[in-house]
């Protein structure tokens, strides 16, 4: 009886250990250059309706938009809350964490959803092409975090996990081939149309 007891406080105490010292996030924001939502996931219940999460959008936007934020990651604290942040043409990527929460970790979460959507964008991150592959930043999102809890954040992994979740299992290697080759000539041709 005591063993049972023992072992049960053992497990609730490595329990409260890993959920104290595991990092966590509270939401990733991906919006473009009015603030607007491209792609949200929140995992804290900081923000309980649709409408606070929106305010608190607004806010982060605002409070962000004049800074410089195009070559490196910045970091400001708001409203208790680290954001880590990072501009690239007219998206703009976040970050958020408890104040507590170590920068340095937020910052690879940043760092890696910003690879992992460049490269599933094929280096022309911009909201129109995010806005066409909106699956796939969505995939990168849940390969990233879930539930709060960093899985991943090696941005080529999190790329090559996500793209292997859209390709079709039934279609031969061959066809894979093809179809990747017609999108990238598609993708040209939109180009030189739209110039």
């Amino acid at each position: 009886m005591e063993f049972l007891a023992t072992r049960r406080c053992l497990k609730y105490i490595c329990f409260f250990v890993f959920a104290v010292s595991c990092p966590s996030i509270k939401n990733i924001l991906l919006l473009d250059s009015e603030g607007k939502r491209v792609a949200v996931k929140y995992f804290s219940d900081d923000w309980p309706t649709n409408s606070s999460k929106l305010a608190f959008e607004k806010f982060v936007f605002t409070k962000t938009l004049k800074t410089n934020a195009r070559t490196e990651a910045e970091i400001t604290l708001l409203e208790n809350n680290i954001i880590i942040y990072k501009f690239a043409q007219d998206l703009h990527f976040f970050v958020t964490g408890s104040d507590d929460e170590n920068e340095i970790v937020l910052a690879s979460v940043l760092q890696g959803f910003f690879d992992a959507v460049t490269l599933l964008l094929r280096n022309n991150v911009d909201k129109r092409e995010a806005l066409e592959n909106l699956d796939l930043i969505l995939l990168c999102l849940d390969e990233i975090v879930d539930g709060g809890m960093i899985l991943e954040t090696n941005g080529p992994l999190i790329a090559e996990k996500v793209t292997s979740h859209t390709i079709d299992a039934d279609s031969s290697l061959s066809e894979q081939t093809l179809t990747q080759a017609w999108a990238t000539a598609r993708e040209h041709l939109t180009r030189t149309l739209l110039k």
